[in-house]
């Protein structure tokens, strides 16, 4: 997308946020009006230049957050500060990624087929909640099968990884047990 198409929003030191496409201060609601719109956007700092992006939808994220009805569980949320500076934090922020994109993509397609159906294309909540209610049960299934599948994948992924470094290990004259369990030791 070229830089020009991108709105620019400049934060400056009292915390106000200026759009320069509308030349008006915004508020943090009105950034989240343009996420939900899918607008294209970025927020740098005034004075250094520097992309302040990420900690703006981070702030965004944190009201939401704290309106009452939370997304994330505490236990969710320490499992995913764990995983900083973890040697998987890389591949975590992928694999969400990824996970939301088809979750995404899902409510879609689910909004697709009900517009080839004469329905609205964006379902108001509590209609969605009535669906939810009735398919819930395949949805669950579906949403169970796909973590299953996932976790799967992971434990390839780890497998490989292992291997990965068993090879490496043994390249430098270590002992192929090097990095295995111990038997007895394995988990059941």
């Amino acid at each position: 997308m070229p830089e020009d198409s991108v709105r620019l929003i400049k934060k400056y030191p009292n915390r106000r946020l200026y759009d320069t496409r509308t030349s008006s201060y915004v508020t943090l609601a009105e950034v989240k009006e343009l996420v939900l719109k899918h607008e294209e956007f970025r927020v740098v700092d005034a004075k250094t230049g520097e992309d302040l992006t990420r900690n703006i939808l981070l702030q965004i994220i944190l009201e939401e957050e704290g309106g009452g009805a939370p997304m994330f569980s505490s236990d969710l949320l320490a499992q995913m500060i764990r995983f900083y500076g973890d040697a998987m934090q890389g591949m975590l922020g992928q694999y969400l990624e990824n996970n939301i994109k088809a979750f995404a993509e899902m409510q879609k397609r689910l909004e697709e087929q009900a517009k080839q159906l004469g329905q609205q294309p964006f379902f108001p909540k509590d209609m969605w909640a009535q669906f939810l209610h009735f398919q819930g049960p395949a949805l669950q299934q579906m949403m169970a099968a796909f973590v299953e599948q996932s976790q799967k994948m992971f434990q390839q992924m780890q497998e490989q990884i292992q291997a990965q470094t068993q090879k490496m290990f043994a390249a430098f004259g270590a002992p192929p047990s090097m990095g295995k369990t111990p038997k007895g030791h394995e988990k059941k």
